[in-house]
């Protein structure tokens, strides 16, 4: 793949992150000063590539699970190189767990409130053998759950989270399950990022968040993974 492609196929997932419709040549003309017929050539053969494709009731392109793992495989590869910065929100949690350092309980859930707050996911944190969830609303609120068979795979997902988390213990300090790769609720249309931490409750907790594909994948995986660092550092 070309430099440019990977730049068109970045754009074409931040689009589509924020405003939630294909994404048109037009657009990306524009955005990289370039001629509408050299964006379609080039999406054409992102097409081939199996990393976007193109809903059959518009002409623009919207990413498939396998453009976002590529993506967020780029995203982990630079941000392992990367220096940590404590943006805006990496303080706010800061803060918060801070607070609570005494509580464990409380730390967790306060961090998992800040996730909800700043992704506009649903939120979630194993507490010893509970799982505490907050922000279901935030996740149906999506449009992409707007429709019932994948509002079903959702809640499948959810009801089973928990006993795979103790069974598969992903052992990565992030974890990013995307669409059809999620182990419960293949066809859901929803991605799953989670850190795991040591805790006072176990050496394998979690915390996360769950959404729609349609992320702003960078933004969110570091906030997760600093909620996990945080709690680790804290508790």
């Amino acid at each position: 793949m070309t430099e440019r492609q990977m730049q068109i196929l970045a754009a074409i997932i931040e689009q589509y992150a924020e405003v939630a419709s294909p994404v048109g040549s037009v657009t990306l003309a524009k955005l990289f000063n370039v001629s509408s017929a050299t964006i379609r050539a080039e999406m054409a053969k992102l097409e081939e590539l199996g990393l976007i494709t193109q809903p059959h009731t518009s002409a623009g392109r919207i990413p498939t699970d396998q453009g976002y793992r590529f993506y967020v495989n780029a995203i982990t590869e630079a941000q392992v190189n990367d220096v940590p910065k404590l943006d805006r929100g990496a303080r706010a949690i800061e803060a918060r767990v801070t607070t609570h350092s005494d509580r464990a309980d409380r730390a967790i859930r306060s961090a998992v409130d800040s996730l909800v707050e700043l992704t506009q996911n649903l939120g979630l944190a194993t507490i010893g053998d509970e799982l505490y969830l907050n922000g279901i609303g935030n996740l149906f609120s999506q449009p992409e759950f707007m429709q019932g068979t994948h509002v079903q795979a959702v809640a499948r997902l959810l009801d089973n989270l928990e006993p795979w988390l103790r069974e598969a213990a992903p052992n990565e300090p992030l974890n990013v399950y995307i669409g059809s790769e999620n182990p419960i609720g293949k066809t859901s249309g929803a991605s799953l990022i989670i850190s795991r931490f040591r805790s006072p409750y176990s050496d394998n907790s979690y915390i996360g968040v769950l959404g729609p594909t349609r992320q702003s994948y960078g933004k969110v995986m570091r906030l997760v993974r600093h909620a996990g660092a945080m709690l680790e550092e804290v508790l």
